[in-house]
């Protein structure tokens, strides 16, 4: 994601929304989040409200990659 210009706690707010580095079973569940993130940067300006939108939707991201992750790991998936 194209931060440049951003202000540092929007900057902050997006580490961890890359998902190329994790199996492909888990970027299927990572990369809706992160296109949702890359959409509210293109749509809003920055803001505090902003900042804590993107914190509170990366804390669900990595909920939601935590149980498939756990889910394959358990045989699951």
């Amino acid at each position: 994601m194209d931060t440049t210009g951003r202000h540092p706690s929007i900057v902050q707010a997006v580490r961890g929304f890359a998902y190329d580095h994790l199996p492909e079973h888990l970027q299927e569940v990572s990369r809706p989040f992160h296109d949702l993130a890359q959409e509210l940067l293109d749509r809003l300006p920055d803001d505090p409200e902003l900042a804590a939108a993107l914190r509170k939707l990366r804390e669900a991201k990595d909920c939601a990659v935590l149980l498939a992750a756990v889910q394959s790991d358990a045989g699951g998936e």
